[in-house]
């Protein structure tokens, strides 16, 4: 696997584990809510082939702001 690869599931799958710790009883949401942005801007471009052709929202002149 590909050094962008690797760093890119592994900051996918920190992601999922943090939403499953945010909806346990007792999680310190505090700590979600800091983590969270911090974590999804750390995540690199996606590896070649990761999505369909033409899933590219910095092309879609719809896109949301």
């Amino acid at each position: 696997m590909c050094p962008d690869c690797e760093d890119f599931a592994r900051t996918v799958l920190l992601l999922g584990q943090l939403a499953l710790y945010a909806d346990m009883a007792g999680a310190d949401l505090d700590f979600v809510d800091v983590v969270s942005p911090s974590l999804a801007a750390s995540l690199p471009e996606p590896p070649p082939g990761t999505f369909p052709d033409g899933s590219d929202l910095d092309a879609d002149p719809d896109r949301e702001s």
